[in-house]
């Protein structure tokens, strides 16, 4: 919105473009620079947190378990970046984006089944959650090999032997806040003067901590920091990443040149069809071809709503297409709208489809809760039972005489009225 107020544009570029920081330290950047290598990196080190939690204690420890999702993450990377190539190379676009619409919104597309899927199996958020974790962790990958230009080998050491530091103090049970951020601080500078991007930073701290229980705690270091950092994440440091590198200028002609542009089109393809395609053709061929089977609790429909659900890219696709496209501002907004298009269809379409499923398990729900004879059992569970029949005969044949009943009173009251002179009778229901 602030992008796109004429008369508030020019304020938004000037504190976007705002420099602060320490020029010495290589780290003079703009805001939206701190938002998208600084702030960001919060939201990793989260994302590393959940990946630790899934590989120890989670879906992915089991691979028989885990071989779905993480098939279904990897086919839902490979297709849409697939999908971009072909749409490019048949119009002769550029090739560099190719990476933007292989990442899937980890925050944003649990939220969405959050509030919509009330009533849908746990087993699909399980799914979700681990499709969308392992989709994080190759995200990284692919940010760490494909867009790292240069490397300060002495900076990228200096990185080493912090988080080597970082990984001792929790070990050793070193706990404090005052020592652990500081030195977290300096890793992530270090990291981002490697040019290795900034963000990995969180993400190898985050795997470094304890996602275990062990005798006499309630829960684990990782679930702690966790609860405390997951709030800065969510309701800081994504929001002002958000506001700062989704701030371009979109109007009905920018919309437009979406859709016929190929380097935009293609990242519209590749998060609505490219993630639905691959996510379920990944799983289903899995499932087909391999030992490894889909929940019982869960239905093939459930598979697509979801593989739908993760083409909202967002966060992740938009730090993608900022260092894709680095160095040509116009592509790079045109690229960021049309993430954000994509992400938009592919939610409202999920939205669509979760809710018909929402509303099948709801009525599922309703049917095993029927207790109509009250008897304090479901109904569900008594269908083969004599004595339920029989108590459902009574019910009804009391049911029978009450309506008799009161089909009897109305009647003889009907025949009272029009027995009376003047009375209105049948034929005399209206008014004179």
């Amino acid at each position: 919105m602030w992008a796109n107020v004429p008369a508030l544009h020019g304020s938004y570029e000037s504190v976007s473009d705002f420099h602060f920081g320490p020029e010495a330290l290589g780290l003079h950047l703009s805001v939206a620079h701190w938002a998208a290598d600084g702030l960001l990196a919060i939201f990793f080190f989260v994302a590393g947190i959940e990946l630790k939690r899934e590989l120890v204690a989670g879906d992915l420890r089991d691979p028989r378990a885990a071989a779905l999702p993480v098939v279904a993450a990897l086919c839902g990377m490979a297709v849409p970046a697939l999908v971009y190539t072909l749409t490019n190379t048949a119009e002769a676009g550029s090739l560099a984006g190719w990476a933007v619409p292989t990442a899937t919104d980890i925050a944003f597309a649990l939220a969405v089944l959050a509030v919509i899927g009330t009533s849908l199996p746990s087993a699909l958020r399980a799914f979700l959650l681990t499709l969308a974790v392992v989709d994080d962790l190759f995200a990284i990958l692919i940010i760490a090999v494909f867009f790292t230009d240069t490397i300060n080998f002495a900076a990228l050491g200096g990185a080493v032997v912090g988080l080597g530091g970082f990984w001792l103090l929790l070990r050793t049970g070193v706990r404090g806040w005052y020592v652990h951020v500081p030195l977290g601080v300096v890793i992530w500078a270090l990291m981002y003067n490697s040019g290795v991007h900034a963000t990995i930073a969180g993400v190898a701290m985050g795997l470094m901590l304890r996602c275990t229980t062990r005798e006499g705690e309630r829960c684990s270091p990782g679930e702690r920091v966790e609860h405390r950092v997951r709030p800065l994440s969510a309701g800081l440091a994504v929001p002002l990443f958000a506001l700062f590198s989704a701030g371009v200028t979109v109007s009905g002609g920018a919309l437009g040149d979406i859709f016929t542009r190929p380097e935009t089109l293609g990242v519209v393809l590749g998060l609505v069809v490219g993630k639905t395609i691959g996510i379920f053709g990944g799983t289903w061929l899995t499932a087909r071809f391999t030992r490894a089977s889909l929940s019982d609790d869960l239905a093939w429909p459930d598979v697509f709503a979801v593989a739908s659900l993760a083409g909202i890219g967002f966060t992740v696709s938009l730090l993608i297409g900022e260092l894709a496209f680095e160095g040509d501002a116009v592509m790079t907004d045109e690229v960021k709208a049309a993430v954000l298009v994509g992400s938009l269809i592919a939610a409202s379409w999920s939205t669509v489809l979760l809710k018909i499923r929402n509303a099948r398990y709801r009525g599922l729900c309703e049917a095993e809760e029927r207790d109509d004879d009250g008897d304090g059992i479901p109904d569900v569970y008594e269908e083969d039972d004599p004595e339920y029949h029989l108590r459902m005969a009574a019910i009804h044949d009391r049911k029978a005489a009450e309506h008799r009943k009161i089909a009897a009173e109305m009647a003889a009251a009907r025949r009272a009225r029009a027995e009376v002179p003047g009375g209105a009778g049948e034929e005399g229901d209206c008014p004179a």
